[in-house]
């Protein structure tokens, strides 16, 4: 059975985007990637059918990853198929927390840098958009220090599936 992880954030064009890509080649790196399957969204609409922004798509070519994006609005619905909906700030866990159908589909909500041991008390990822390029790498950092967290989490619940 697959198991399926969304990230979100406001517009789906910067920090899930990234998230997103990043996690994806954590999947694929750990021969995982035809078990999890990786997508996001966002909790707003306004950057629907739009693709990543350019300074998160430049971020993250130039550190190896893949871009391929068409942002979309997060559907209450999704919870149904989902196992884990990441949150990439408390603004978001809330937002999704709200949406979701019922207590159990809540709980599957969690925020990204939860994962990152190292992360402290601040679990957001700050939003890149209005700033410039230097946001977009501290994105990627906060992602890349969650990724490992998180995988770690998804491996051992696909074990606890094969039992």
């Amino acid at each position: 059975m697959t198991y399926r992880v969304s990230f979100v954030c406001t517009g789906n064009i910067c920090r899930s985007p990234m998230a997103e890509s990043v996690f994806r080649a954590r999947v694929a790196e750990a021969g995982l990637d035809g078990l999890v399957e990786v997508d996001s969204a966002g909790t707003d609409g306004w950057h629907e059918g739009d693709g990543a922004d350019p300074r998160a798509v430049a971020v993250l070519e130039e550190h190896g990853y893949g871009t391929d994006h068409t942002a979309r609005r997060f559907q209450a619905s999704w919870f149904a198929r989902l196992d884990l909906v990441i949150a990439l700030d408390s603004g978001h866990r809330k937002t999704l927390r709200r949406l979701a159908p019922t207590e159990q589909d809540a709980q599957k909500v969690h925020l990204l840098r939860s994962y990152d041991p190292d992360a402290g008390d601040d679990l957001d990822v700050p939003d890149p958009y209005y700033g410039g390029l230097d946001g977009f790498e501290e994105c990627l950092e906060m992602v890349e220090a969650a990724s490992e967290g998180l995988l770690a989490v998804v491996r051992d619940e696909l074990e606890g599936r094969a039992v």
